[in-house]
């Protein structure tokens, strides 16, 4: 089915069901000699992975990526399709059996099968979160050709249900970020976020959260015109997300209430004596790194929000595909929220519409050179 591939000279391609054999990808693009890094992805799909805490599902996956094509005797991509699969492995037992003619509310159940007359039911199928690790895998690919070209890509979490971090700065202390559970950079927040989720639990509840993601590093002149701008991209890449609900970068909606004079960005020069060199800069970033659709130079920073997972112990009234009305008490594995296995989705989906913009400029200027 269409849909299921994103970029244009770095492209994605994924497959898989929830519990199906496996969940893949296809990288169509991928520069060549990039050494691949097997513990940056190993490390990016643990912190995807479920089972680490309460508030997470209970599925155990191994989640051991497995390359099919386009790497070298020494693991070296060749430029040419990488292919790759990670196996499923705590698949559907009898849980899902109950659920097979039921729509469950605020899933997807409904509308895939008014869309192919046809849905797998267990788990979700294809609409499930187990698909975002064939992202993560592309997604730590493209991280790696971004760090060699100085771009790095960071998440903290901002908010779980009512509780926010107040933002002094979008660049906050990541020390703090990577010592709270949560990732958030305020531990006593932290603290509460957690027994909030432990609340959830105990009522066998779900809430939602706020994803924020800072990329640094990133070269003024990424993007495209009109219908491919930068943050229109993003937008894109992240609204894919399951349990997405919300975009915004920059200041975002709080530019809403701003006056002009407080939103714009000045430029100013940041002169460099020791190298001889003038940087274009601007005093503010309320822009969150992009104008025109297009990177100036800044940090790029935007916000994702996520809904709370649809996946519910309550008990609900809900109709089956015969129009019957029924009654439901969802016992499968789920998430309380999202937070923070989200995060690494984010940030490899951030990654994935980076490269490919910055394919898409070197392969520009390379086009520009050989015609002077």
């Amino acid at each position: 089915m269409a849909g299921n591939s994103i970029g244009e000279l770095f492209r994605v391609t994924t497959f898989g069901e929830s519990h199906g054999n496996a969940v893949g990808g296809i990288i169509d693009g991928c520069p060549p000699n990039l050494k691949i890094d097997y513990n940056f992805i190993d490390n990016l799909l643990l912190r995807r992975a479920t089972g680490k805490s309460f508030f997470e599902s209970e599925r155990k996956e191994d989640d051991k990526v497995m390359f099919l094509s386009g790497l070298s005797e020494n693991d070296m991509t060749l430029g040419t399709p990488l292919a790759f699969y990670v196996a499923n492995k705590d698949v559907a037992d009898n849980t899902y059996e109950d659920l097979k003619d039921i729509y469950r509310p605020s899933h997807a159940d409904f509308t895939y099968e008014k869309k192919y007359g046809i849905r797998d039911y267990r788990g979700g199928g294809r609409a499930s979160a187990r698909e975002t690790v064939a992202r993560v895998v592309a997604g730590a690919v493209a991280m790696m050709y971004l760090v060699k070209n100085g771009i790095h890509i960071r998440t903290y979490t901002s908010q779980v249900g009512p509780y926010k971090y107040n933002e002094d700065s979008y660049l906050p202390d990541f020390k703090k970020v990577d010592k709270s559970p949560l990732f958030c950079p305020d531990i006593e927040l932290s603290e509460r976020m957690i027994n909030y989720l432990n609340r959830m639990k105990r009522e066998k509840d779900t809430t939602g959260g706020v994803v924020a993601c800072v990329i640094t590093g990133v070269q003024a002149g990424l993007g495209e015109p009109v219908f491919d701008k930068l943050q229109a991209e993003l937008a894109k890449s992240m609204m894919s997300i399951p349990s997405a609900k919300g975009f915004e970068y920059g200041m975002g909606f709080k530019s809403a209430s701003m006056k002009g004079s407080e939103h714009n960005d000045p430029f100013v020069t940041d002169i460099d004596n020791k190298n001889n060199t003038v940087k274009y800069t601007t005093s503010t970033n309320n822009a969150g790194g992009i104008l025109g659709g297009i990177s100036n130079g800044q940090d790029i920073f935007f916000k994702v929000a996520f809904k709370p997972p649809s996946s519910i112990g309550i008990p609900q009234q809900t109709i089956d595909n015969k129009g019957n009305p029924k009654s439901i008490e969802i016992k499968g594995k789920f998430d309380v929220c999202v937070i923070p296995r989200v995060l690494p989705v984010v940030e490899a989906m951030a990654a994935i519409v980076i490269v490919d913009h910055l394919l898409r400029f070197n392969s520009l200027h390379t086009v520009s050179n050989k015609n002077k």
